[in-house]
């Protein structure tokens, strides 16, 4: 893999990022979609390393739903 081409880090282990700067640029772009997505992607992340009960699981998968859904 050339240099320049390998990741800097990833986030939420699914987004992949290339460089510091493309980090500022995420947070300097970020919309209310986006913001949806990334909250959604923590979430996940955080489910997965065992971060809530079960009780809260079960409210934050309802919430994801609700905001995930198309109008």
């Amino acid at each position: 893999m050339e240099k320049g081409n390998e990741a800097f880090g990833n986030i939420f282990g699914t987004i992949e990022l290339l460089s510091e700067e493309h980090l500022d640029t995420i947070l300097d772009s970020m919309n209310k979609e986006h913001s949806m997505f990334y909250l959604i992607e923590g979430v996940k992340s955080a489910y997965q390393r065992g971060a809530f009960t079960l009780g809260e699981v079960e409210v934050l998968s309802k919430a994801i739903r609700v905001l995930s859904r198309t109008e």
